[in-house]
């Protein structure tokens, strides 16, 4: 039987290298019309044109708003009033983003915004890595509710939840224990109640007012409820769960505790889903405006997507025509300045993403979200 199986691909081989000799014996007609004239040969190149075609079409679609913000924000001001140019600068200038880094006080705002989104997203990935391991390996009471719960956080819109936020946030207090301790506390019973007010060991009666810091972002970030926090748990979830129980038993008989098991066997394991999550939470941090609009009123928000996007100084329109004669009346030239903007605060993102590539790809490949 071993000898049948090793003669058959010798005679294969053999057919094939037999109809080549034949093939090449024939005429150059025969040969270009046998190769080039067939049904199947004509189907492979309309299927290619077609691919070719709808990629060139994908790629234009994808290219050509960056094509057009880096070529108008590279734009001098005289070419916005010439007609002759439409899409290719006839003069480079880079007075918008010379405007951008010395007058808007560009790298003051990165480097703060860098240190916020570095914090929040690693808050939020260890956060979503100890639910997700929970959900994925602990089977209890109620885990599908509580899962059910962390799907809902991704259909409910962030607007209906603004007020409430607002609102627990400008007078926050954990279970009532601030305003007992400093003598707010009110029970309907007279007696009671003038008790409660003499206990005055705590100064805020009605709270810590915690708007205009970055306290509540860290807290959003800890408890797993900050922005697409359900994201990241489904996608750990579903990761936690295509790692071998073996490994936990493995431990476990070997005298580790479940936390033991999780911060030695099952993180170093996950490293490039966490790698995955971590660049989700930065950059949906980095580009945020919701929540920095929401929790920094009065103060100067940290955030450079709100600040150099919808939060732009009027006085910017102004400074940067010091560098030019041009009017900054020109429609044009305000909206190349918003060009700048946008690629100042894409560049960073695009940068971390030529360097994570390999890592994102492996992540949502193990997440189970495609395929």
């Amino acid at each position: 039987m071993t000898q049948n199986m090793e003669s058959k691909p010798q005679i294969k081989r053999e057919t094939k290298n037999k109809i080549r000799v034949e093939f090449e014996r024939t005429a150059l007609k025969d040969r270009l019309k046998a190769k080039y004239g067939s049904s199947f040969f004509f189907k492979r190149v309309i299927w290619y044109i077609f691919r070719l075609l709808l990629l060139i079409g994908i790629a234009f679609v994808v290219l050509q708003p960056f094509y057009t913000m880096i070529v108008n924000s590279l734009m001098a001001p005289q070419d916005f009033v010439d007609p002759t140019v439409v899409k290719v600068p006839r003069h480079l200038s880079m007075g918008i983003y010379k405007a951008i880094i010395l007058d808007v006080q560009y790298f003051k705002f990165f480097f703060t915004t860098m240190g916020l989104s570095l914090v929040c997203a690693l808050l939020q990935t260890f956060t979503a890595c100890l639910v997700g391991y929970g959900l994925a390996k602990f089977k209890f009471r109620g885990n599908k509710i509580v899962f059910f719960a962390v799907v809902l956080t991704l259909v409910i819109p962030h607007g209906t939840l603004q007020a409430a936020m607002y609102y627990r946030f400008s007078y926050f207090d954990i279970l009532g224990i601030l305003k007992f301790f400093s003598g707010g506390t009110r029970t309907g019973i007279a007696g009671l109640d003038s008790i409660l007010s003499k206990i005055k060991i705590l100064p805020w009666p009605n709270g810590i007012n915690l708007m205009n810091t970055i306290t509540p972002l860290l807290l959003l970030s800890v408890c797993g409820l900050a922005f697409k926090n359900g994201l990241y748990i489904f996608m750990l979830r579903q990761f936690f769960r295509g790692v071998p129980d073996e490994l936990e038993e493995s431990a476990y008989l070997d005298g580790a505790d479940s936390f033991r098991t999780f911060w030695q066997i099952i993180l170093p394991l996950s490293v490039p889903m966490m790698i995955t999550v971590f660049l989700f939470s930065f950059c949906w941090q980095w580009t945020d405006d919701f929540y920095t609009r929401l929790f920094f009123i009065s103060a100067k928000t940290p955030s450079l997507m709100t600040y150099l996007s919808a939060g732009l100084p009027a006085s910017f329109v102004s400074l940067i025509t010091s560098y030019t004669e041009i009017s900054h009346s020109s429609p044009d030239y305000v909206q190349a300045m918003k060009y700048g903007c946008g690629m100042m605060i894409c560049l960073p993102l695009i940068i971390l993403y030529l360097f994570c590539q390999k890592y994102l790809v492996q992540g949502i490949e193990r997440s189970g979200i495609v395929g």
